[in-house]
């Protein structure tokens, strides 16, 4: 999958596991784990609201890279 994310590392450097994360954003810890293992591309306002309880902008946690074929 071309979008790559780091929300596992900044769920770890914040202390919180990813049901407590879930709550945060307002979806479940099934969403998150999707997220983490890229199985699962988030909504734009889901992205904001994990970039603003990390602290963050987007770009410090998603990034695309293009499949080269």
């Amino acid at each position: 999958m071309p979008l790559k994310n780091r929300v596992k590392e900044h769920r770890a450097r914040m202390g919180v596991n990813q049901s407590e994360l879930g709550k945060m954003a307002g979806v479940s810890r099934q969403t998150i784990s999707l997220i983490e293992r890229g199985d699962y591309s988030p909504s734009v306002t889901l992205a904001l609201k994990l970039a603003r309880i990390f602290e963050t902008q987007v770009e410090d946690i998603f990034s695309y890279e293009e499949d080269e074929e």
